[in-house]
């Protein structure tokens, strides 16, 4: 069952970065383990999508439902496919330096072949994963620059 929880202050607006997450149908262009992601229905506050990922030579495909809150919250209920469950959620909050990005992911595979074999990359997996949503703050959005102090009351 790998879970990880991060933190990480990022100088751009939490609406910049929610958007930025929010928009799975780009997710092929710059995850690397994001091999399609279709969205099948979306309204303002509500997305479906059907994703495939790949981990060298596994390759599987699964449905979420995604919740909008925006630009505080998103929050990733599985549907259907090839995990027992999966819990994801991303809050974004204001920062004085930009927004607080927090993600939490938790899932387990129903095979125990594909269980094990993503236990051991993982951590390099969530690694690259935020690499690179920041690379992609980047290219979207520019370098990160230095924000306004808050004003004195």
């Amino acid at each position: 069952m790998p879970k990880h929880a991060e933190k990480r202050v990022l100088a751009y607006q939490p609406e910049q970065i929610f958007d930025l997450v929010a928009d799975v149908a780009r997710y092929p262009e710059f995850l690397p383990w994001c091999a399609s992601a279709q969205v099948r229905s979306r309204t303002a506050t509500e997305l479906v999508a059907d994703l495939t990922v790949g981990f060298g030579p596994f390759r599987e495909s699964f449905t979420s439902r995604v919740t909008l809150d925006r630009p505080t919250y998103i929050t990733v209920r599985y549907e259907r496919g090839p995990f027992r469950y999966l819990k994801n959620i991303w809050k974004f909050t204001p920062d004085p330096k930009g927004c607080l990005v927090e993600f939490y992911v938790d899932f387990e595979f129903r095979s125990k072949i594909l269980q094990a074999a993503i236990g051991v990359v993982f951590g390099e997996a969530v690694r690259l994963m935020v690499s690179a949503f920041i690379k992609r703050a980047k290219d979207i959005y520019g370098a990160p620059q230095a924000l306004p102090l808050p004003k004195e009351p």
